[in-house]
């Protein structure tokens, strides 16, 4: 970790003596022979809206797949309530966790209605069938991400972003104590992109949700999470409340962008303010220089 760069754990409910209900211990994840981090550790703070940020190919995706029980790390264990979550039922695993993924194919034929109805598969059993309960959450979830007067209609007739707001209501309707997002601004006009991430924030401080969500706007994470985690190349170089490690520093360590970091004027959060083209082109041009030089 770089000098002026203060690894900080600050963050909510981040007490030394409690347990969180999931964490990554040491963990090495790989697709095949393509070790994409090693030795990586995190735990999630109880009732936090934790966002994950870094650079292209940094992990990020890689680690929320394997929070999930989607990649089973090579060494190491993830967490689910102090159980190892590879060796969980899986309906016990989704009726506490649930996922929404990067890119999701639905059902030929399924409608809006019938696939966000599939995030209570979890809740049912051999005596506990399709309950107006059931068809209740159905219809809430799909009132709070706007696909309320989409029921009806086919999931493939609709648009990427009203796809994935119908995505975002199955998540909703499994009703999991912590939900995992993948990214859920992809696909979304900046209207959308601030309607999903409020209602994170709703599920988070309303309703007591812990959220996990990847991010690739390093300002919407520094607004909305209340817990950062910075990484890059499968490491985490800082993490804790925005406030406490969001800086000009920082960002050109994680993303190696010159900027300036200043309050955003409608939160007070830290705001990124990349440098002018002029002044980037400058200063790799005195760097080269120096280099040269020595």
């Amino acid at each position: 970790m770089s000098a002026g760069v203060e690894k900080s754990t600050s963050g909510l409910n981040n007490q030394g003596s409690t347990v969180n209900r999931l964490s990554a211990e040491n963990v090495t994840l790989a697709y095949d022979q393509r070790v994409i981090a090693e030795r990586l550790s995190v735990a999630i703070p109880d009732n936090s809206f934790t966002v994950i940020v870094g650079p292209n190919a940094c992990g990020k995706s890689t680690l929320l797949r394997a929070l999930s029980r989607m990649l089973k790390p090579s060494e190491g264990r993830v967490l689910l309530d102090g159980q190892v979550i590879q060796s969980m039922p899986a309906k016990k695993v989704a009726r506490t966790l649930g996922l929404l993924p990067q890119s999701s194919i639905a059902p030929d034929g399924i409608t809006v209605a019938d696939l966000v109805g599939r995030g209570r598969y979890p809740h049912q059993g051999i005596l506990r069938q399709w309950s107006a309960e059931d068809e209740r959450v159905v219809q809430e979830s799909m009132r709070q991400t706007g696909v309320a007067e989409l029921g009806d209609r086919y999931v493939d007739e609709l648009s990427g972003g009203q796809r994935q707001r119908v995505w975002i209501a199955m998540a909703l309707a499994q009703q999991t104590p912590l939900l995992l997002l993948d990214e859920p601004t992809t696909y979304l006009d900046i209207q959308h992109q601030i309607d999903v991430l409020d209602l994170c924030a709703e599920l988070h401080e309303e309703q007591g949700r812990t959220l996990v969500a990847v991010l690739h706007d390093l300002n919407h994470a520094a607004r909305y999470a209340t817990h950062l985690i910075a990484l890059r190349e499968g490491r985490v170089i800082a993490e804790g409340a925005p406030k406490d490690i969001v800086t000009a520093g920082l960002v050109e360590e994680v993303f190696g962008l010159r900027c300036q970091v200043v309050d955003d004027p409608e939160t007070g959060t830290p705001l990124v303010v990349p440098a002018a083209r002029k002044a980037r082109a400058h200063a790799a041009g005195g760097k080269a220089a120096a280099t040269e030089a020595s």
